[in-house]
């Protein structure tokens, strides 16, 4: 305790204090490394924002060391400078290597730049989640999947153009880009579990998709948990965007249409079932939930 307050002691008490200050103000080079001190500091995150910071700060240090050298004459203002200029200057070229190393096709930019930064996913990350997966095109009136025939091997995003889907040759709904093309048939399926599309998704314009093969992709979630909560989260806002849509077509006319493709009616619906049970069962529990929203 003794030695802290004799420390404390020589730093302040017995500290020379200062009983002239110099009149004249420091040069232009000093004022000029504070300036860029307080803008630097003020950048953001990301791979941008960093770039910004260290190219400021090491500006800052820059003029620091050359105003340690011209005006002050201390070798060790000028040292310290010196280094963390050079650090900030390899923190600079490190990034902006990063950044020129990460080249997307056309697809994956628009897909990024429309989807994926406004969720604030990093370019690293979106990097990971791109070499998963691969471009495919699917020429005018051509089907994606057929009802009760394509297998559920896949996960596939539309960047451009319109999808069709229909059930028995009754339209259903539009799928749009930047939304998933079979992400009810990827939620209502186990890991372990196999099935087949029960709705056929035809191509209205020519269209550009990207898409996961499953397996590849529950590889990708077991080692990355945060891309597997975000794809979580994307193919449930899908879904919920596809109940939305249909909802809008609930009732045409005297009849009711629903999309066995949603979680709730995919295990619900085959072949040998009519479609009528399936319709009143629908009506039904939609008359349910409106009664207890009145209630």
């Amino acid at each position: 305790m003794e030695k802290n307050s004799s420390l404390w002691k020589n730093l302040i008490d017995e500290h020379p204090v200062c009983t002239t200050w110099k009149q004249e103000a420091e040069g232009a080079i000093y004022h000029l490394a504070s300036i860029l001190f307080v803008v630097g500091f003020m950048g953001g995150s990301g791979f941008f924002g960093l770039l910004y910071v260290f190219s400021l700060l090491g500006l800052g240090f820059l003029c620091s060391a050359v105003w340690a050298w011209v005006d002050v004459c201390a070798a060790d203002i000028f040292s310290w400078n010196f280094v963390l200029f050079v650090i900030c200057f390899m923190q600079f070229v490190h990034i902006a290597y990063q950044v020129r190393s990460i080249t997307f096709a056309r697809e994956f930019q628009v897909l990024y730049s429309s989807l994926f930064q406004p969720l604030g996913i990093s370019l690293p990350v979106f990097r990971t989640i791109a070499l998963s997966s691969e471009v495919v095109t699917l020429e005018k009136e051509h089907c994606y999947a057929m009802q009760g025939k394509t297998s559920i091997d896949k996960l596939s995003l539309l960047v451009s153009g319109r999808i069709r889907v229909t059930v028995d040759g009754e339209f259903l709904h539009y799928i749009y880009p930047f939304q998933f093309l079979d992400s009810p048939e990827w939620d209502s399926l186990r890991p372990t579990e196999e099935g087949t599309f029960q709705v056929t998704l035809t191509a209205e314009t020519d269209c550009r998709y990207v898409t996961w093969r499953r397996k590849k992709l529950y590889l990708l979630f077991a080692q990355h948990r945060y891309i597997s909560r975000l794809f979580s989260v994307l193919i449930g806002s899908d879904i919920a965007d596809k109940l939305y849509a249909l909802n809008d077509r609930v009732y045409v006319g005297k009849r009711y249409h629903y999309d066995i493709r949603l979680p709730n009616y995919y295990h619900m619906s085959s072949p040998q079932m009519s479609r009528l049970p399936l319709t009143e069962q629908f009506r039904n529990s939609r008359e349910m939930v409106m009664n207890d929203i009145k209630v």
